[in-house]
């Protein structure tokens, strides 16, 4: 007696192992994202006074960290089984959110070219009313100085742009110490010191600018914030294409 024998579909192992990998990645950051936003919700008391989510001044980056940590905590935990596993449900499930956010990188990167001025007007607005809030919320000022310190720039189009700060102002009546500089993270960083300088963007806007050159960031965060994207926008988009590729392969 003879039975009928199906040859199963055999899934290369290479493709696998670098989704799996690359999923696995993907997921550690979403549990680290979720772990400081989390952390930084509760030191701020906010899971005792609900009230207080919505009496926040400017842009609270833990909102930030709990959104994209969640997203990317599901997405690459989906994508983790469903590529070990082979599951069917979980990888279209991935590979559906996958070219979601990929379709509206694509979309996000054509209205910003269109409505570039636009654009660039809003993200002015915007940092400039973080700026105004720097002293307010320790967890927007330490993302605030992380912006300036990784992308070497100071404020939205320049350091002048501290002038919206009470403390940082160069006005007669201010009575900061603070008055006229800039925070420590728009310092210009000399390898040779270990200690970190906090009082090195003391009264540098009261110098000439060929001078402040010497101690500060002199480019603002915007248009460095258009360099960084055009730098890295083809490497994000060849990840998902690559992506991609994989699970296509994994159900063909």
């Amino acid at each position: 007696m003879s039975g009928k024998h199906y040859k199963a579909h055999e899934v290369s192992c290479c493709i696998k192992y670098f989704i799996f990998g690359f999923n696995i990645i993907f997921w550690l950051l979403g549990v680290a994202f979720l772990g400081i936003g989390l952390w930084a919700w509760s030191e701020k008391g906010v899971l005792s006074n609900i009230s207080s989510i919505t009496d926040l001044g400017g842009f609270d980056p833990v909102w930030l960290f709990l959104v994209v940590g969640g997203v990317m905590f599901i997405l690459g935990f989906a994508g983790c089984i469903g590529a070990l596993r082979e599951n069917t449900f979980l990888l279209k499930f991935f590979s559906v959110f996958l070219g979601i956010i990929f379709f509206l990188e694509l979309t996000a990167g054509v209205l910003a070219f269109v409505f570039k001025d636009w654009i660039k007007d809003q993200l002015n607005f915007f940092i400039n009313n973080n700026i105004r809030a720097y002293r307010d919320d320790i967890d927007l000022q330490n993302l605030i100085d992380f912006t300036q310190e990784y992308w070497e720039c100071c404020g939205a189009f320049g350091a002048d742009d501290w002038n919206l700060n009470i403390y940082f102002n160069c006005t007669d009546t201010n009575p900061s110490r603070e008055k006229c500089g800039v925070p420590f993270s728009c310092c210009t960083k000399d390898p040779a010191e270990d200690v970190i300088n906090t009082q090195c963007g003391y009264d540098i806007r009261a110098k000439e600018d060929s001078e402040q050159k010497m101690f500060i960031y002199i480019k603002g965060c915007v248009p460095q914030f258009e360099k960084w994207l055009q730098e890295n926008l083809t490497v994000v988009a060849g990840i998902f294409i690559a992506e991609s590729l994989g699970l296509h392969s994994l159900f063909t």
